[in-house]
């Protein structure tokens, strides 16, 4: 079967860092490429609990467009392995199934939680973070019975969506309800992201809060803010007059796209804004809560800078390194929330997985993602996808995804 493969080498990193400069063509395309179309084996069950998924559409990621141009920190090297098929946001048809695997019929269509925490490595007894809910943030990405991975697409054994087949754990699949289309289904997983950050931060009555970042993941934090019913007020910060657009139809209140954040919080707040001798504004009041989407020093330095006292920050955008001003962190008494995949939540009394919440949101028409999948695109055609991704705007782009269908 054609896979797209991901491999990089330490050589490999230096030489495009270098040359990467004069043709971002490089990354994608020749013998320096990071990804690469291949032809692989189609993938066996790695043990009784496991299933073959038949790819039916996968989501271009942001987070796939940062590996291809090594825009990530190398820290999270160790709980990947190289060569792996990308793609995480992925829906299927079950084409084999292990004995032990009871839950699940053959040709069921689902979508995937790609985390390949204690559960999927099958470890017992699971650790701290697994136990808590925290299935995203597992401390056993390197261990078990796989390789190193810490979801579908950035594991070599298991495959991922950017390939017609891959494999899964049974306790990875979540089917999908009648009438959620395979574009919907490969959402659920963006969209648990979204819900996830905002479970973990819920915004309170009558709030002002800031999303910063109106791309996939900015509009699902919006949805899920809106999908649970929270009664706040929205602000988006993004350049783009189109990511505004999207920002808006998800249902923002408002949408800062000159780039003068701290003149609408002013408005919008009531906060004070003071110059320091050197270096930017600093307000005093702001946003109760913001959800960070892009995580770049510019951000994450602004975000705090607009945060209020007591506030909460959550860090949703994954970026490479980056230089932090802690002063508003100490002086104005803030808490900065990491997030990374999703895990449980208490919802309706009960703990639920976010993948179960997102598709009760999606089925009970709380929410709506129909027609954010834009461009689909077969697996032959990925250099044009990527080069898409790079200029989203201009194509008007919301998620490009490829499709087996």
């Amino acid at each position: 079967m054609k896979a797209l493969v991901y491999s990089i080498s330490v050589p490999q990193w230096l030489a495009l860092k270098a040359l990467g400069l004069a043709s971002k063509r490089l990354y994608y395309s020749g013998p320096l490429a990071t990804i690469r179309l291949a032809d692989l084996p189609e993938p066996q069950l790695p043990g009784p609990n496991w299933v073959k998924i038949k790819t039916l559409l996968c989501g271009f990621c942001a987070s796939d467009l940062s590996l291809i141009f090594l825009k990530e920190s190398p820290t999270g090297s160790p709980f990947t392995s190289f060569p792996c098929v990308i793609g995480h946001e992925v829906s299927g048809r079950i084409v084999e199934k292990g004995r032990e695997v009871t839950e699940l019929e053959m040709g069921d269509t689902i979508t995937l939680c790609p985390s390949l925490n204690c559960r999927a490595r099958e470890i017992e007894p699971p650790c701290r973070p697994c136990q808590a809910g925290l299935a995203a943030n597992c401390e056993n990405y390197a261990r078990g019975n796989l390789a190193p991975g810490m979801f579908v697409g950035i594991c070599r054994e298991t495959g991922g969506g950017f390939a017609p087949y891959f494999v899964a754990h049974k306790s990875q699949c979540f089917k999908l309800p009648s009438g959620v289309s395979p574009e919907v289904g490969a959402l659920i997983e963006p969209l648990s992201v979204g819900l996830q950050a905002v479970m973990n931060n819920p915004p309170q009555p009558d709030e002002e809060v800031l999303v910063i970042g109106g791309g996939v993941i900015g509009c699902m934090v919006i949805h899920a803010i809106r999908g649970l019913g929270l009664d706040c007020r929205i602000s988006v910060l993004d350049p783009s007059a189109f990511a505004g657009e999207n920002s808006r139809q998800a249902g923002a209140d408002r949408v800062i796209t000159d780039g003068d954040l701290f003149g609408h919080a002013i408005l919008t707040t009531g906060a004070v804004r003071y110059k320091p001798m050197i270096g930017p504004h600093i307000l005093m009041g702001g946003f109760a809560r913001i959800y960070d989407t892009v995580g770049s020093s510019k951000t994450l330095n602004t975000a705090m800078r607009c945060l209020a006292a007591g506030g909460t920050l959550s860090q949703v955008g994954i970026h490479d390194q980056v230089k932090l001003d802690l002063t508003p962190l100490w002086l104005k008494h803030q808490t900065i929330k990491g997030v990374f995949g999703c895990g449980y939540a208490q919802y309706q009394g009960r703990p639920r997985h976010m993948f179960d919440i997102a598709l009760d949101l999606v089925s009970g028409k709380k929410i709506s993602l129909d027609g954010l999948v834009t461009h689909k695109f077969a697996l032959e055609d990925f250099g044009r996808m990527i080069e898409v991704n790079l200029a989203k705007s201009r194509h008007k782009a919301t998620k490009t995804a490829v499709s087996f269908m």
